[in-house]
C-alpha cells in the first residue's frame, strides 16, 4: 500500500483493542462494550490489516497480546484519555458563557468602564474568560476582520455586512481647563469663549484626536499638534502644567480626576458633545447569540453602576 495513501486508526477501533487488550477476552469485551463479537472480531482484524502488524494471539486456551500489541497499549490508551478530554471540552464549550474569548477595546475608554463591568460578569458567567487588548479603533477593527479578536468595544461607527454592532452606551466629553484657566469658575461656557483657544488630544491614531480635531474647528479652537498625549492620563498632566486645554470623555473624568483644584470640568453652552461606544463582532461567530446575551447583561451593569456617568441605549 502506498504509505501516503496510509489511513490511520479510528477512534472506535482504538478504543476496541484497548478493551480487548485488558480483558483478553473477546466475548467478554464485546459485552462490555455492546456489540457482537463478530462484529468486534472484524475490527480488531482490520486494525491489524491496517497496522499491518499482530496485536493478539488467539488460541483455544484464550488471547493474549503479541509483544507489539503491548508496546502500543499505553499508547493507545493515551490517545483514548485525550479524546475523551477532547469530547468532555467540546460539550463544555457548546455553552458559549465557558469560553475564553479575545476582547479588543479602545485605551480611552477601557481603563475606566472593564473595571466596572469585568467583576459583575464573572460572577454571572463564572467560567467566562476574556483576554483583553487595548489598542486603536482603526486596529481593533481590523483584528475583528482577520480573526485577532471575537469582539471589540470601540467608538468608531463601521457599517459592514460582515459586522454586528450593537450600541451600547452614549459616553459625554468634557472641556477641561487648569485650576488657574480664564475662564475657571465657570460651569458653563460660552463655545465663542474658547475661539483660539489652545487644546491638547491624543495622537491621530486614535478616533478620539479625530472628534477633538472636529470640535476644534467647530469653536475656532486651535488644536496643539507639536504636543499630542500618548494616553488621557498624559493630557491630564500638560493640562495641569499649563501648556493648554483638551475633551475628555466622562468616564476618564469620574474615574481619575478626583482633585479639582488642580482642573476644572466644564461643558459648552448648547453643544452635547458625546461619542457613543458599540459592541462588535463578526456575523458569521459561532458566538454570536451569547454575544447578544452578554451585551444586554453589560447594558444593565453599567445602567445599574454608571448610570450618573453615561446614558445606555436600550
Amino acid at each position: 500500500m502506498n504509505q501516503g495513501s496510509q489511513k490511520s486508526p479510528s477512534i472506535s477501533q482504538i478504543k476496541y483493542f484497548v478493551k480487548v487488550a485488558k480483558t483478553l477476552s473477546f466475548r467478554r469485551a464485546a459485552q462490555a462494550l455492546k456489540i457482537s463479537q463478530p462484529t468486534l472480531t472484524n475490527q480488531i482484524a482490520a486494525l491489524e490489516k491496517l497496522l499491518n502488524l499482530q496485536l493478539f494471539e488467539r488460541s483455544r486456551s484464550g488471547t493474549v497480546l503479541t509483544p507489539q500489541g503491548r508496546a502500543l497499549l499505553s499508547q493507545a490508551d493515551v490517545l483514548l484519555q485525550a479524546s475523551m478530554r477532547f469530547d468532555e471540552l467540546a460539550r463544555d464549550l457548546n455553552d458559549d458563557s465557558q469560553t475564553t474569548y479575545r476582547l479588543g477595546v479602545t485605551t480611552s475608554v477601557g481603563p475606566y468602564l472593564l473595571p466596572h463591568i469585568l467583576p459583575k460578569l464573572h460572577k454571572k458567567y463564572a467560567q467566562l474568560k476574556f483576554y483583553v487588548r487595548e489598542d486603536t479603533s482603526t486596529n481593533l477593527l481590523q483584528g475583528l476582520y482577520n480573526g485577532e479578536y471575537d469582539l471589540i468595544l470601540t467608538d468608531q461607527v463601521q457599517k459592514s455586512t460582515q459586522l454586528v454592532e450593537i450600541p451600547l452606551f452614549i459616553e459625554p466629553i468634557k472641556f477641561v481647563m487648569a485650576s488657574d484657566h480664564r475662564l475657571a469658575g465657570k460651569h458653563i461656557i460660552d463655545p465663542a469663549d474658547i475661539k483660539g483657544e489652545v487644546v491638547l488630544t491624543l495622537e491621530g491614531a486614535h478616533h478620539f484626536h479625530d472628534q477633538v480635531q472636529g470640535l476644534c474647528h467647530k469653536v475656532g479652537a486651535v488644536l496643539h499638534r507639536d504636543y499630542e498625549g500618548t494616553s488621557l492620563d498624559t493630557l491630564r498632566q500638560m493640562v495641569v502644567m499649563g501648556m493648554g486645554s483638551t475633551f475628555l470623555p466622562g468616564l476618564y473624568i469620574h474615574s481619575e480626576i478626583h482633585r479639582p483644584n488642580e482642573l476644572q470640568v466644564c461643558e459648552l453652552k448648547d453643544m452635547g458633545i458625546v461619542r457613543q461606544h458599540n459592541l462588535m463582532w463578526r456575523n458569521t461567530s459561532s458566538s454570536r447569540v451569547f454575544f447578544r446575551e452578554l451585551t444586554q447583561y453589560i447594558r444593565l451593569i453599567i445602567k445599574t453602576k454608571l448610570s450618573d456617568v453615561v446614558s445606555v441605549i436600550d
